[in-house]
């Protein structure tokens, strides 16, 4: 392990929807074995997703799958180079990028190579900071700065710095609490709290959060809990209690629930009052009109008494000890 003023982490390129790698923003990160760095990723990483641009979100890896399967390379008929630029309107369409090259061509060499494909699970410590950080703030934490590759690797321990200053501490709070062996603290004593109200410390990473999911998904079906049909790509299995607390997944301890939703009900903002079993929205989030309709709803799904009763715990911890539901 890295040593304490020094944590490793990594930042990945997304191209969500694009040709290179048709990876699921949120959800998992698809690489293979023809990647740079693909075998220095590791189960408890903490992550940083961008566009090239600007910063997309923070989490850490789950979990690592693996596969395999083939890829199409197109090589610089000149020197050999795998990544020619794009193509575009220009006669001739590619140039070579080896600054070394730099070899104009109509057609590239096209080559099909076995691989083994890798998917980097992280939805569960998701955070979205769409645009906190742009791409000159990001670079001086980047350790090989003239890497241009799709993994690279971060000084995470400098970063996570910045995007406490920027107001990412909860971000920050949820991949701590997710992170194996953890030897560092949040930036800036004293320690913070966390969403549960426990103070920061040693956890596991959640295995088996994906075979979670599928059996929540598979009884309740795709639907939030809170707000209804949702496509499952846009859902979470939920924990009704502190995960980092207990250290399992319970049989009936979780509910699907959308994505923001998920973090509001982590964070307290969102609850469910046990006598009626009624949505019970604070304070703080009455103020939007999308969540503020939510206020005294039913759940859209049926509970199994296990879920109920994890649900007043929740009720008991962000309700009746902090005193500001409503009714």
């Amino acid at each position: 392990m890295d040593a304490p003023d020094h944590r490793r982490g990594w930042l990945l390129m997304s191209t969500e929807g694009g040709s290179l790698y048709d990876d699921r923003l949120g959800i998992e990160y698809p690489y293979d074995s023809n990647v740079q760095n693909y075998k220095r990723l590791k189960q408890g990483d903490p992550i940083a997703l961008w566009d090239g641009e600007q910063l997309l979100g923070i989490s850490v890896i789950e979990d690592i799958t693996s596969e395999a399967g083939t890829k199409t390379l197109y090589r610089c008929p000149e020197c050999g180079r795998t990544r020619p630029n794009p193509p575009s309107t220009k006669n001739p369409q590619f140039r070579c990028s080896r600054p070394t090259c730099r070899k104009s061509f109509d057609t590239p060499v096209i080559e099909t190579v076995e691989v083994t494909r890798y998917a980097a699970v992280y939805d569960a410590g998701w955070t979205s900071l769409d645009s906190l950080v742009n791409r000159d703030e990001i670079r001086p934490f980047l350790l090989k700065s003239a890497s241009f590759n799709a993994i690279r690797e971060l000084d995470w321990t400098a970063f996570e710095n910045l995007l406490a200053a920027k107001g990412a501490r909860r971000a920050l709070g949820r991949i701590a609490a997710r992170v194996p062996d953890l030897s560092y603290r949040l930036p800036t004593e004293p320690q913070i709290e966390l969403a549960h109200g426990f103070n920061q410390s040693i956890v596991r990473v959640r295995r088996g959060q994906r075979e979670f999911r599928r059996h929540i998904l598979a009884s309740q079906g795709s639907r939030c809990a809170f707000t209804g049909d949702a496509p499952p790509n846009a859902l979470e299995a939920g924990h009704l209690y502190s995960y980092a607390q207990l250290g399992e997944h319970v049989e009936y301890g979780g509910l699907m629930l959308r994505r923001d939703i998920h973090r509001l009900f982590d964070d307290g903002l969102l609850s469910v009052e046990p006598t009626r079993l009624r949505i019970d929205v604070a304070p703080d989030l009455s103020t939007y009109p999308q969540y503020a309709a939510l206020h005294d709803r039913e759940l859209m799904t049926e509970l199994r008494t296990g879920q109920a009763e994890w649900l007043d715990r929740h009720w008991q911890e962000h309700r009746e000890a902090s005193g500001f539901h409503r009714v």
